[in-house]
């Protein structure tokens, strides 16, 4: 009986609930069990103090002013579909963490853009022009004099090769 212990049935049933047969096993495992003994005497105060505020709640209710509840909930409605401040607060509470957190990101990019020295700028290969775009080389376009023939661009290209030689 000390392995089987009885707060699995106080935990699982209400203390109104229990019935006979489980309040024998509990009253034979509580004459041996100091623990569930204790929680044996807890549950049953719990009981009795939740007995005792529901008939406190029930004579309450019945002794209010009967315009009370309309009262109340006219102020709740009125409070409820107000806008304004309460709708942007709510918003800024669920949503001020991240906004929080872009606003100094982007700080910190910018601060990290326009205040950092720019060390590898001569490092850098400057690229050449072209004032030719895709379309017109492909179509033709603006075609005039100037413009090099195939042969003069490849004798350009393998004249390097040679003078290397």
């Amino acid at each position: 009986m000390k392995d089987n212990h009885i707060t699995d049935i106080i935990d699982n049933t209400p203390f109104v609930d229990l019935s006979d047969s489980e309040l024998q096993t509990i009253h034979a495992h509580t004459a041996t069990c100091v623990d569930c003994e204790r929680a044996f005497a807890a549950a049953s105060i719990a009981s009795l103090l939740i007995k005792e505020r529901t008939s406190e709640a029930a004579q309450y209710t019945l002794n209010a002013n009967p315009f009370f509840e309309t009262r109340v909930l006219a102020a709740w409605r009125e409070q409820q579909a107000a806008p304004g401040d309460w709708s942007f607060r709510r918003l800024w509470s669920a949503t001020g963490a991240i906004v929080a957190s872009m606003a100094a990101t982007t700080a910190a990019l910018a601060v990290l853009t326009f205040v950092a020295p720019a060390d590898n700028a001569t490092n850098q290969q400057i690229a050449a022009v072209v004032p030719y775009s895709a379309e017109t080389v492909v179509l033709d376009q603006d075609q005039n004099d100037n413009q090099l023939t195939n042969d003069q661009v490849i004798n350009a290209i393998y004249a390097d090769d040679d003078e290397g030689k």
